[in-house]
């Protein structure tokens, strides 16, 4: 059998040699070593790798072998082994797997147990079945599965199974990886994968431009990227990506501190008309830390980014109020948006925010210390449709602020306001007395807020999920009384007689 493989894998196993040497030195370090019976010696094993038709065991982490038990079906699968951060880099395997495991010789088994009298094994299940399986494995799983035998290693290739691609951990050969799987789902459409819709590279602190570009080229119908925490990615391969992707719609790059603005590449830009030049799908947009992103890096994201619905800019301290109205001009319907720990946001950034009206319905401005009554004001006059609110840290925010927002933003229903110490019991009532759907609460921190105020929310919000009141003056029996009222509260204090 051994003979009959290389055979078949001669004439692509003299192109890929030295690739495949390549990958099994970074690969030694932390697999382990197969059984005896697994093949007849591992140097043949080694010897019948090819790039052409690797195994999709890109992910395996190094304590578990690839040949390990499967779980039971009837197991719960546990996909937080795929999130581990010693996961290894990628491995190019056989183009069939070795003789003992060979799908007929297990079929053939199976029916003479069967006849024997012995239970049904599961070989005798229908392909369909192992697709409904294997759909619901996390990647790591499924490429072990891909290694019991050839019929496994054809379903679990199935196009269908490959949708979405999930890499994770420090050690992982990210690039490397990337460049093996889209050459062996580009075997039957050459050039061009056309299932892989969703990328979350995460955390994988070794990818870099090449592994994006390699993926910018062969998935055109990329539609979510998720690459956060990959911080020698830049400029140069996202806006490769979202020029040759053009169905892309989400798109997480929090944390690469490399990346200033997204853009089509000149090159596209100059073969399309102006007015089309602009029209990136982005839809959802998180650049929390990218610490360079400045005013003029905002103003290109809005311009060619106009139809934004959900847009992050937690910690990116060099935006002003001016890249705020670029925003509002160019992409009017951003439902959500977070400038969090902006500390140049002031209440002329609140007044362009208000320009949104009625599309928007979640905002966080915590931090941004020059944040007062005014901004506030103007947000609940125009955006009455306003459902979550995190002002925490604005110590200019008063009472006068949140009467604005209770009467003019009934349909509240998370407000977060610690550690703003000029709200007291006479804001909190307002706010109870007029939005009775109100469900998270946060006062954590508000010195002079008392069991009083406490009270007249638990009286009048009876749909409270959450109350935090870690570190303000809430005595016993107020959180007594709001317990009573509010049957579902979960109640955050620190007050040790209460429990």
């Amino acid at each position: 059998m051994g003979a009959n493989n290389g055979k078949q894998s001669g004439s692509e196993g003299k192109g890929s040699s030295s690739i495949s040497s390549d990958l099994s030195s970074s690969t030694d370090q932390t697999s382990t070593k197969a059984p005896k019976n697994a093949a007849t010696s591992e140097d043949s094993d080694l010897s019948m790798r090819t790039l052409s038709t690797p195994s999709p065991a890109l992910i395996l982490p190094p304590h578990l072998h690839p040949l390990s038990p499967l779980l039971p079906l009837s197991a719960p699968f546990n996909s937080s082994s795929s999130t581990s951060s010693s996961e290894t880099v990628a491995m190019v395997h056989a183009t069939s797997p070795p003789p003992f495991f060979s799908a007929t010789h297990s079929r053939r088994r199976a029916t003479r147990d069967h006849h024997q009298g012995a239970s049904v094994p599961i070989d005798l299940l229908p392909d369909q079945i192992f697709l409904d399986v294997f759909a619901r494995l996390p990647t790591n799983q499924l490429c072990r599965c891909a290694r019991v035998c050839r019929r496994w290693y054809n379903l679990a290739w199935d196009p269908r199974l490959w949708r979405s691609i999930r890499l994770t951990g420090d050690v992982l050969h990210v690039d490397r990886a990337l460049r093996v799987l889209t050459r062996r789902l580009c075997q039957d459409t050459p050039n061009v994968c056309l299932m892989l819709e969703t990328l979350v590279a995460s955390g994988c602190r070794r990818l870099t431009d090449r592994g994006l570009l390699t993926v910018a080229q062969c998935c055109p119908e990329l539609r979510r990227l998720e690459v956060a925490g990959c911080y020698n990615v830049s400029n140069d391969a996202v806006f490769e990506v979202v020029s040759r992707c053009p169905n892309l719609e989400h798109l997480d790059v929090s944390g690469c501190s490399k990346v200033t603005c997204i853009s089509l590449t000149r090159e596209v830009s100059l073969k399309l008309s102006p007015m089309h030049g602009q029209q990136i799908s982005i839809r959802y947009l998180d650049m929390t830390d990218c610490l360079a992103l400045e005013d003029e890096g905002l103003h290109t994201i809005a311009a060619h980014c106009t139809q934004l619905t959900h847009l992050y800019l937690r910690r990116c301290m060099r935006l002003t109020d001016e890249g705020l109205r670029y925003l509002v001009i160019y992409c009017p319907a951003v439902r959500e948006l977070s400038v969090s720990d902006c500390r140049y946001v002031s209440d002329f950034g609140l007044r362009e925010i208000a320009k949104l009206e009625g599309r928007l319905r979640y905002l966080s401005v915590a931090h941004c210390g020059k944040i007062t009554d005014v901004g506030v004001r103007y947000v609940a006059k125009y955006c009455s449709r306003l459902r979550y609110l995190n002002a925490r840290g604005c110590e200019g925010l008063t009472d006068h602020g949140l009467e604005y927002l209770a009467k003019s933003c009934p349909k509240l229903k998370s407000l977060d306001i610690g550690k703003c110490p000029l709200v007291s019991d006479a804001g909190l009532e307002l706010l109870a007395l007029n939005c009775f759907n109100l469900k998270r609460l946060s006062l954590k921190s508000c010195e002079s807020i008392t069991g009083r105020g406490l009270q007249v929310v638990a009286a009048n919000c009876f749909d409270l999920q959450l109350l935090n009141v870690q570190d303000c003056d809430a005595p016993l029996d107020a959180l007594r009384f709001v317990k009573r009222h509010c049957k579902r509260c979960v109640i955050e204090h620190t007050n040790p007689a209460f429990f």
